[in-house]
């Protein structure tokens, strides 16, 4: 493939390519035909039959790499180091406020005004590759955070709830809370070009399912998820989500079944934090309670349990609210007999590497 701001290959490739040839060549002295040539490099034959004439005509030197192809680039190395560190300060530092996304035609800009050199979409494209960027979805992070609450905690926090469990030779637990619609996630297919693929959902009706989960780490032992699951149908009088006293059973539920003492780390959500939990906390003498700080989802790795059932749930068209809750068990279930993907939801934290 070429490309109009210089060569399609790096110099690293050139040189693997040029190795190749000489590989080749080697095989050529030794009296091997192209097409097994070919085929032992795998490599096309017309490229065989190639490097073949080329050899026989004017030796190894005919085999060396002559450099790219094409134009130089206008894209001098020294422009790339200033181009990420200028991409690095985000978009409002060059005057767009409106959203938050770099384009092509947005970096070129940025190029452009500094070096006074307009780059094409194709070129910028080749030229942010180059630089190791990708597209990439962002992932969301409340505007409210206090990046300095969160890594005081990581600092101070943190280390007194491992030496707790260390004391205590308890289990740690992450706890948290999700809940799903009727109406699914999106999520990619594939689709005829100029042809958006169509989900049919159910637009009447109500209901949800509300979550609670604990993803539970103790050294020396399997990872564990225990979880429970509320229905709502929308009926008058039906309980909507979970309570303090149902947090106390799921608490008292996960006690049985671990043994021993638990450590809790979970977030600041209401119902954990008002008098009526705190006092379901002191009855208990087995639990100890640690808070995440405020809007730190990225430290907790149940909020990987509810992302990875998500996308499993993603473009689905259940016929009713109950049948949403099958799959949901069914998936977390799943997740259950899946310890080594637990510790992957708790390595991503940053907080606990995953085992060896």
């Amino acid at each position: 493939m070429r490309y109009p701001d210089g060569g399609g290959l790096t110099a690293k490739q050139r040189a693997r390519r040029e190795q190749v040839r000489f590989e080749a060549a080697e095989l050529f002295a030794q009296g091997v035909r192209p097409p097994q040539v070919a085929r032992r490099l795998r490599v096309s034959r017309k490229s065989a039959y190639a490097w073949h004439a080329n050899w026989r005509d004017r030796g190894m030197d005919a085999l060396r790499s002559r450099g790219p192809s094409g134009r130089p680039s206008r894209m001098k190395p020294q422009w790339r180091a200033w181009l990420a560190a200028e991409l690095g300060k985000g978009l409002a530092a060059h005057g767009w406020v409106e959203d938050q996304r770099w384009t092509l035609a947005r970096v070129a800009t940025v190029i452009a005004r500094r070096f006074h050199v307009r780059f094409s979409a194709a070129q910028t494209c080749r030229i942010l590759h180059q630089m190791g960027w990708t597209v990439q979805v962002p992932a969301r992070r409340a505007a409210e955070r206090d990046e300095d609450a969160v890594t005081t905690w990581v600092k101070e926090t943190w280390p007194l709830v491992e030496k707790t469990v260390r004391d205590q030779d308890a289990w740690l637990c992450f706890a948290d809370e999700s809940g799903q619609l009727l109406r699914p996630p999106r999520a990619r297919t594939w689709s005829r070009r100029g042809h958006t693929p169509l989900v049919t959902v159910r637009a009447a009706g109500s209901g949800r399912i509300s979550l609670a989960g604990l993803v539970c780490r103790r050294p020396g032992r399997r990872t564990r998820l225990i979880f429970r699951m509320l229905v709502h149908h929308g009926r008058k009088g039906e309980k909507k989500g979970f309570r303090e006293k149902d947090f106390a059973r799921l608490l008292d539920a996960v006690h049985q079944q671990l043994g021993g003492s638990i450590v809790l780390l979970w977030d600041n959500y209401t119902h954990h934090i008002d008098a009526a939990m705190r006092e379901l906390i002191e009855a208990r003498r087995w639990l100890t309670v640690f808070r995440f700080p405020s809007y730190a989802p990225d430290l907790n790795p149940a909020e990987g349990v509810w992302s990875h059932l998500k996308r499993s749930l993603g473009n689905l068209a259940p016929c009713s609210i109950d049948e949403l809750a099958a799959l949901a068990r069914t998936r977390l279930k799943r997740m259950q007999y899946q310890p080594g993907l637990l510790d992957g939801f708790i390595a991503e934290t940053g907080l606990i590497s995953a085992p060896p």
